[in-house]
């Protein structure tokens, strides 16, 4: 199993046991494959939560230039939404799975497709 596959299987592992998700496993792997080498960097592996300048990156360059979506007060509330249902006492969470919850969330499925 290569570094990825076991990162991905991770991922899988924590949207079912900390986010009640049976994921999309074809989705989850393109999501986890545009986070690029982020994934293998211990810092930007995970999303710091309580890290306004973190959430406002994700909302920047995930929401708006990776989905294509207008800034709004909506953005923040589903970036909100995903921590809260990852649980803001977790630790860490993970970057791909984050992206992946707030593809759902907005049905930008296509994207990935």
């Amino acid at each position: 199993m290569s570094k990825r596959d076991e990162r991905i299987a991770k991922y899988a592992e924590d949207l079912r046991n900390k986010c009640g998700t049976e994921p999309d496993m074809a989705l989850l792997t393109k999501v986890t494959i545009g986070c690029g080498p982020a994934i293998y960097n211990p810092d930007s592996e995970t999303v710091a939560a309580s890290s306004p300048e973190e959430l406002e990156t994700v909302k920047k360059n995930f929401l708006m230039k990776k989905l294509g979506l207008e800034d709004s007060p909506a953005l923040m509330e589903a970036i909100s939404a995903v921590i809260d249902v990852y649980g803001r006492s977790e630790r860490n969470k993970y970057r791909a799975v984050v992206y992946y919850m707030l593809v759902k969330h907005f049905g930008k499925d296509a994207i990935y497709a």
